[in-house]
C-alpha cells in the first residue's frame, strides 16, 4: 500500500509539473498581450502617458554640431577660376532642442497641434574653438545675387560689390556666419540661420494614436496639408513622423518614413543592424543611397528635379534643390562631402572625402516602444554660384555642413530600462521560469516513479 502511495504521489507530482509548465506556456501569449496593451496605452500622445511626458517636454537633449568649410584659395578662385580648396573646421556645437513644445492644442479628430520653438546655446566643451573663430567662406549675398540675377545685369552687381568693398568670399566669425550679420550689399541681416532664436518650426498637427496606435506621431499637417513646394502630388506628400518616435512594435522588415523640415520633403530609412545602446537593444535605420539618387536611377525623384542646367538634365545624383522652400535662394542639400553623390561633385571641389561611417544619417529606434533613442541627422548645405566672367561653370560651394545628433544620457537610459524594459523582462522571466520549473518537477517525478517501480518489481521477484 505504501509503495502504491509513493507511486501515486510521484504521478501526481508529475501532473503538477506538467500543469505548471502549461501555465507558463499559457502566460506567454497572455503576457505578450499584457505587454502590448501596456505599451499601446503608454504610447498614446495624451496627458498622463509616458509618451506625452517625453513628447511635450524638451526630452532628450539635441545638439547641432556644425562643420564649416574654409576656402583656402579664394584669390586663385577669383583671379583664375581655380577649383576651390576647402578644409573642414569644426565641430562648433549648440544645444538646439531644450524648449518645450508651444501652443499645444488637442482636437476632436484625435490629433494634436503645436509649434516647435527654435533655440541655440553654444556648448564650448563640445566645440573645437569659440564662436569668434574666423572662417573664410562664401559671401552669401554676392553668390546669391549672381545666381538669381540674369547675366546681362551682372554689371550692376559688380558695381555694388565694388562700392561696398565686398567679394565673392569673406572672412567672418562662426557666430556671424551661422546666426547672421548686417550685409553691406543687401542692407539687411544675413546668415545661414538668421534670427534663429526668435523662430518656430511648424505649425505641426500630428495624430495622437488614440483611435489607431499605428498612426501615433504621424504628421497630418505641417503648415498645411501638403507641402506645395514641388508642384507634384507625390513629392508634396507628408509621410510618417518627425523621426522622434514611431508606432510601437517596429517591424524591421518595413522601412520607417519621416518628414524633415530642414530638407522640405519626406524620406524613408531601412533597417541596417541591431546595436546595443547603453544596455538597450535598438534597431539602427539609415537612409538608402537612392534617397538622393538621380531620377535616372530612382524615377521617384523625378519631381524633385527642377533645374535642368544645374542637374545636367536630371542626371546629377546626391543633391536636392530646396530653393522653392528657401524664398528662392539657390540652396542645395546633400549628405556631407557629397556622400552617394555624382563623382563630378567631389572632383569640382578639392578637399572632400566622403565616408559612409562619418557622413551617413541614421536612427536608433527601440523596437517595442518605437521611441528614437539616438540619431545622427547629417546634412550639408550648399549654395550654387555661377556662371560669371571668371567662373564659367555652374558650381556648388559649401557654406556650412551640420550634423544634428541626440542620444540618451545615462540617467534617462536607466529610467527607460527600469520603467519599461525591466517590467517586460520580469514578465518574460516569470513565463519561462514556470515552464522550466514545471518541466523539472515533471522529469524528477517521472524518474523517481520509474526508480520506485523498478525497486517494487525487484522486491516482488525476490
Amino acid at each position: 500500500m505504501g509503495c502504491c502511495n509513493r507511486r501515486c504521489g510521484l504521478i501526481a507530482g508529475a501532473v503538477v509539473g506538467v500543469l505548471v509548465a502549461i501555465l507558463g506556456g499559457i502566460l506567454i501569449p497572455v503576457g505578450d498581450n499584457i505587454i502590448k496593451g501596456t505599451v499601446k496605452q503608454e504610447a498614446v500622445i495624451e496627458p498622463g502617458t509616458t509618451a506625452y511626458e517625453n513628447w511635450a517636454a524638451a526630452g532628450v537633449k539635441v545638439y547641432r554640431q556644425f562643420w564649416l568649410f574654409e576656402v583656402m584659395n579664394p584669390l586663385e578662385v577669383l583671379d583664375y577660376g581655380a577649383a576651390p580648396v576647402v578644409i573642414e573646421r569644426g565641430p562648433y556645437t549648440y544645444m538646439t532642442r531644450y524648449l518645450a513644445k508651444d501652443n499645444v492644442t488637442f482636437h476632436e479628430n484625435d490629433t494634436v497641434s503645436f509649434l516647435l520653438p527654435n533655440g541655440a546655446i553654444f556648448e564650448p566643451s563640445m566645440s573645437v574653438g569659440t564662436e569668434e573663430d574666423n572662417i573664410t567662406s562664401l559671401n552669401l549675398a554676392v553668390a546669391g545675387a549672381y545666381s538669381v540675377v540674369p547675366p546681362e545685369l551682372h554689371i550692376l552687381i559688380d558695381k555694388m560689390i565694388y562700392s561696398t568693398n565686398s567679394s565673392l568670399f569673406q572672412r567672418r566669425t562662426v557666430k556671424e556666419l551661422l546666426w547672421g550679420y548686417n550685409d553691406p550689399i543687401l542692407k539687411q541681416f544675413v546668415g545661414f540661420f538668421p534670427d534663429y532664436n526668435k523662430t518656430y518650426d511648424g505649425y505641426y498637427n500630428v495624430f495622437t494614436g488614440k483611435d489607431d496606435i499605428t498612426k501615433v506621431g504621424q504628421i497630418d499637417m505641417w503648415r498645411q496639408s501638403s507641402l506645395g513646394f514641388w508642384n507634384d502630388t507625390y513629392c508634396d506628400m507628408i509621410n510618417g513622423t518627425d523621426a522622434s518616435s514611431f508606432a510601437p512594435f517596429v517591424d524591421k522588415e518595413e522601412p520607417l518614413f519621416f518628414f524633415s523640415s530642414d530638407i522640405c520633403r519626406s524620406v524613408s530609412a531601412s533597417y541596417e543592424q541591431t546595436v546595443n545602446l547603453k544596455g538597450i537593444d535598438v534597431y539602427r535605420y539609415s537612409l538608402l543611397p537612392s534617397t538622393l539618387a538621380s531620377p535616372v536611377d530612382n524615377p521617384d525623384n523625378k519631381c524633385f528635379c527642377s533645374n535642368m542646367k544645374v542637374t545636367k538634365n536630371c542626371t546629377l545624383a546626391g543633391v536636392l534643390d530646396v530653393s522653392t522652400c528657401q524664398q528662392g535662394q539657390p540652396i542645395y542639400i546633400s549628405l556631407p562631402h557629397f556622400l552617394h553623390g555624382s563623382e563630378s561633385l567631389v572632383k569640382d571641389v578639392l578637399g572632400l572625402n566622403p565616408n559612409e561611417e562619418h557622413h551617413k544619417t541614421f536612427l536608433d529606434v527601440e523596437p517595442t516602444t518605437g521611441f528614437t533613442l539616438n540619431f545622427a541627422k547629417r546634412i550639408q548645405v550648399n549654395m550654387m554660384y555661377g556662371p560669371s566672367d571668371v567662373i564659367t561653370n555652374v558650381c556648388l560651394i559649401f557654406p556650412p555642413l551640420f550634423y544634428q545628433t541626440a542620444t540618451l544620457d545615462d540617467e534617462t537610459a536607466d529610467m527607460f530600462k527600469k520603467e519599461l524594459l525591466s517590467r517586460i523582462q520580469m514578465l518574460e522571466t516569470a513565463e519561462y521560469s514556470l515552464i522550466g520549473v514545471g518541466a523539472a518537477i515533471f522529469l524528477m517525478c517521472i524518474i523517481a516513479y520509474l526508480i520506485v517501480r523498478k525497486s517494487h518489481n525487484q522486491s516482488k521477484v525476490a
